[in-house]
């Protein structure tokens, strides 16, 4: 690990060499000044990451200099040292951007941990800074394409959201369809663009972690608590958060949440105090949450108190016209990765993108367009590199739907063997299944029960070939 660079002014040579000799001890690597006039020059030839600056120098007033530094490095953190150290001189220092404010003589220790604590205080900033230049640059790429009365009446609606004071907004659709690029758009035309974006998706984390992610911990809450934690709620404090599949969340967790919304407080896991917060939440669904209250899956008191501004996002079989822009954006976006030039798509494989009722919406269409990058050489992306399986049938959807009707089959009986079906495909994997089923864990849980499906069966057949293979 490269050693941190730390820069002593001070007039006194003794001091100057105690201080090098310490900050060597403590794995730092020391430069001196004597003077305001080598402090400047060594600014800009040993670029230090700290300054350790006596006010009382011959050549310049310390406040000056530190001044000077920070018009050099505004970030920089700067420690003040000195013998004539007085309340005034402290806080003028410290108004001028100095990080902290020691007097001689000096205690080590104290020094020690000051210079620490700076220096973890500056990357942290740096980090801080680099993740948000980085998700800056990201969500130029990462935007609302389309040219759909449908999705410009979404985004019309999103914008509304956004301008307005309204602390609630539900965004439903179906899985692919662009929910958590709706979230961030109405997050950074908001008055809260400055403030912290923060999502997380309910349905990938275990229950167990879920609280605690949600709203931190004390040290001590459980057994492997050792120091506190916040939780995203408080980091989204001044911001947004966004609540991803929240009709997956436990019904244990609901109430909780239930508070959030309508307090804007919340207390951590092992915790006697509540924590205040200023947050805009934005949830999603890609199932009908009428129909998991009606369930038992969902509370109702939660849903009318989220459904307060619901923006529902159309999926892209119904909106064809978006499918050929959002082919070209995506073409844009991986010609950057793969550092390829692809000028587009040929007629032929416009037909087929236009062709395919896209289940899995723009998540998908991003998918086979990516997978095609990859494998095009040609200038133009053809059909051959379309990975489009679903185009083999000579059914369309409603001539599919309309011969299920025919056969006499209820809705329950139809539910019932999708189930099955999308169970024996995973071999049993219920996350897998639900994925194709295009519903949430829990809700596949509640069916399986319902339908009293035995899901270990179709694992069974696994372990039979696997037996046979043998």
């Amino acid at each position: 690990m490269k050693k941190k660079k730390i820069l002593i002014v001070d007039d006194e040579h003794l001091i100057r060499w105690s201080f090098s000799k310490k900050l060597e001890s403590w794995g730092y690597f020391p430069e001196t000044a004597s003077n305001g006039k080598e402090a400047i020059t060594l600014m800009n030839n040993f670029n230090p990451d700290l300054v350790l600056l006596d006010l009382n120098l011959p050549d310049i007033n310390g406040i000056q200099l530190l001044k000077e530094i920070k018009s050099l490095n505004a970030s920089i953190p700067v420690i003040i040292i000195t013998a004539y150290g007085t309340i005034e001189q402290a806080v003028k220092a410290i108004r001028e951007g100095a990080y902290d404010f020691i007097t001689k003589p000096v205690n080590y220790e104290n020094l020690q941990n000051t210079i620490k604590n700076a220096l973890e205080i500056q990357t942290l900033k740096e980090e801080i800074t680099f993740y948000k230049e980085r998700e800056k640059k990201e969500s130029s790429l990462e935007k609302i394409v389309g040219e759909s009365k449908a999705l410009k009446d979404a985004m019309e609606l999103a914008l509304k959201g956004a301008k307005s004071e309204v602390s609630v907004i539900l965004l439903l659709g179906e899985s692919g369809t662009g929910k958590e690029l709706f979230a961030r758009y109405i997050h950074y035309n908001s008055s809260r663009a400055n403030g912290p974006f923060v999502a997380i998706n309910c349905s990938a984390i275990p229950e167990n972690l879920l609280e605690s992610e949600l709203f931190g911990h004390e040290r001590g809450a459980f057994t492997d608590a050792k120091t506190q934690k916040k939780g995203l709620f408080e980091i989204a404090d001044g911001g947004t958060i966004f609540l991803d599949e929240i009709g997956e969340m436990p019904l244990s967790l609901q109430s909780k949440i239930l508070r959030v919304f309508e307090e804007s407080s919340f207390r951590r896991i092992g915790g006697v105090q509540d924590i205040k917060v200023d947050v805009r939440i934005i949830s999603a669904s890609n199932q009908n949450l009428e129909i998991a209250c009606e369930e038992g899956r969902f509370r109702w008191d939660l849903y009318y108190r989220l459904n307060v501004f619901p923006i529902y996002l159309p999926p892209l079989r119904e909106r064809k016209e978006d499918i050929l822009p959002l082919t070209k954006h995506f073409i844009e976006i991986y010609n950057l990765k793969f550092r390829k030039n692809i000028k587009g798509v040929t007629k032929e494989a416009e037909e087929l993108l236009l062709k395919y009722n896209w289940y899995g919406n723009v998540r998908e269409l991003r998918n086979v367009i990516e997978r095609a990058m990859i494998l095009e050489n040609s200038d133009f992306l053809t059909p051959a590199n379309l990975y489009l399986p679903v185009l083999k049938s000579s059914l369309s959807k409603s001539e599919i739907i309309s011969k299920l009707l025919e056969s006499g089959l209820k809705l329950e009986d139809m539910e019932k063997a999708m189930i099955e079906e999308a169970l024996r495909k995973c071999n049993g994997n219920q996350r897998k299944a639900a994925e194709i089923l295009g519903i949430g864990r829990d809700a596949l849980r509640y069916k399986i029960k319902k339908f009293k499906i035995d899901g270990e069966k179709f694992k069974e057949r696994v372990k039979s070939r696997q037996k046979v293979a043998k």
